[in-house]
């Protein structure tokens, strides 16, 4: 089970996007936790990201290995240095959608995992700040570190999310943003290739 947290207020804020043309998106509010029984957490908050409590909930006892990797506001951009903070917006409902199909695509290719955390911050960020997080376990080691990279990796690609640089000279959008991809599709499990290259332990 996929449990998604993301609530939503009436109201919609205008704001403009890199293209130049302006758009609706709706507030986000906090990450509530997910139940005890889900196998994957999946969520889209302005609120700080639950980072401490990542690992104890992804960790279960028939894993041998949790892999976390966390995504933080640097001080620099590509072209930019002195950056002090940075907003993230995101078009709500197709980026959940883009959300669960990564997690499912991971499920996928690799079925032994355990539980699989996906979560991305939006709003206002300071240096140093969480912007996303995943948290990945399973039986073995590679299989949690290649999902997990896939999770983050196609995220950057997938994910209708933008971020806007802050530094003491103005704003503007970030200038690496590249188009949007559709998540890639595997027809086969990557979970014998995994095995193959793995020992009796994680």
């Amino acid at each position: 089970m996929t449990y998604f947290v993301a609530e939503t207020a009436a109201d919609f804020t205008e704001i403009a996007r890199p293209c130049g043309h302006w758009d609706s998106f709706r507030r986000l509010f906090a990450v509530l936790p997910p139940p005890n029984d889900a196998r994957d957490w999946v969520a889209l908050t302005d609120a700080a990201l639950p980072v401490d409590s990542l690992t104890s909930w992804v960790t279960t006892t028939r894993a041998g290995a949790v892999v976390t990797f966390l995504g933080v506001v640097r001080d620099h951009a590509e072209g930019r240095d002195g950056v002090n903070a940075m907003t993230y917006e995101a078009y709500e409902e197709p980026a959940q959608r883009v959300m669960s199909e990564i997690v499912g695509e991971a499920r996928r290719r690799w079925p032994d995992l355990e539980r699989i955390a996906l979560l991305h911050r939006v709003g206002d960020l300071a240096v140093s700040e969480p912007s996303v997080a995943v948290a990945v376990s399973s039986p073995h080691r590679e299989e949690a570190f290649a999902a997990a990279r896939f999770c983050i990796d196609t995220l950057k690609e997938s994910g209708p999310i933008w971020k806007q640089e802050h530094w003491a000279g103005g704003s503007d959008w970030a200038r690496n943003e590249l188009p949007i991809k559709p998540v890639a599709r595997s027809t086969a499990s990557q979970s014998s290739k995994a095995s193959a290259t793995l020992g009796r332990g994680a």
